[in-house]
């Protein structure tokens, strides 16, 4: 997880890797059908093991990845980053793994589970997420200190966690907590259904919640910042295909609705 407070994520984009990787990303661009070509009438298919919080807009850019490659199937397993991590270590069959932060990756990385170094495709950051109405009055992070008021957080061990305790950190609050969730979804579902008064979620699942929730802004979410990792695994069913959806996910089409979806690109 980039950490502008001071983070420990690894950094893989070195000038070799990006230089490579953005020829890729060009020639992907440049030339969408090659991979058809090599398609046939063959089907073949990815299995993308995503963070939770790309739900939507992965789920999105992988139709669209099929439309415009006849005889794919992008299928995805949305979950926690470091369950999914903990999975693919374990031998769970995946093509291609996108984390919501580094850490998890580095867990992949270090057991040489991927096929080419990572790059990141997206960042991301918090925001104080209340019902609809705001019915406990909530106003910022010190509402989180607050006893009467019931308050959900990621687990600490996944990356909107390590997050949330950073942020706080930062703006020196003591939070108590009622509840810690599996992943960012299953914090924002306690909102939604209306059985806390906040959470910190992602900016990008606040909007995804629509008129169902209200976000707060609060200014240490800048200096906090999960940039997410993506790399093509080495044990990858397609190797080409896996490859070629990591590049898609770089591409300029890509990066536009990653952007309306909320997310930072680089």
């Amino acid at each position: 997880m980039r950490r502008r407070a001071g983070g420990t994520g690894r950094a893989w984009r070195t000038p070799v890797a990006v230089a490579l990787v953005s020829g890729l990303a060009v020639a992907a661009c440049s030339a969408p059908d090659q991979d058809v070509a090599q398609v046939g009438e063959t089907s073949r298919s990815a299995v993308v093991f995503a963070a939770a919080s790309l739900t939507e807009v992965l789920t999105e850019l992988g139709a669209e990845f099929e439309r415009g490659h006849p005889g794919t199937s992008i299928d995805f397993n949305f979950a926690a980053s470091s369950a999914l991590a903990q999975q693919i270590a374990a031998g769970a069959p995946a093509d291609v793994f996108a984390s919501a932060s580094p850490e998890p990756m580095d867990q992949v990385v270090d057991l040489d589970l991927v096929a080419e170094p990572p790059v990141i495709f997206a960042a991301n950051r918090l925001q104080i997420v209340v019902p609809s109405g705001n019915p406990g009055g909530v106003t910022g992070l010190a509402d989180f200190a607050d006893p009467d008021k019931v308050i959900a957080l990621c687990a600490p061990a996944v990356p909107c966690g390590g997050a949330a305790r950073e942020v706080l950190e930062l703006a020196g609050i003591d939070a108590k907590p009622d509840t810690y969730e599996r992943d960012v979804r299953a914090t924002l579902t306690k909102v939604r259904l209306g059985e806390v008064d906040a959470a910190l979620v992602y900016r990008t699942d606040v909007l995804v919640a629509g008129d169902e929730v209200r976000g707060v802004d609060f200014p240490e979410s800048e200096r906090v910042v999960n940039d997410y990792p993506l790399a093509a695994l080495a044990e990858a069913s397609d190797a080409d295909l896996a490859s070629a959806f990591v590049d898609y996910l770089r591409s300029p089409a890509a990066e536009d609705v990653l952007r309306t979806a909320g997310f930072d690109v680089p």
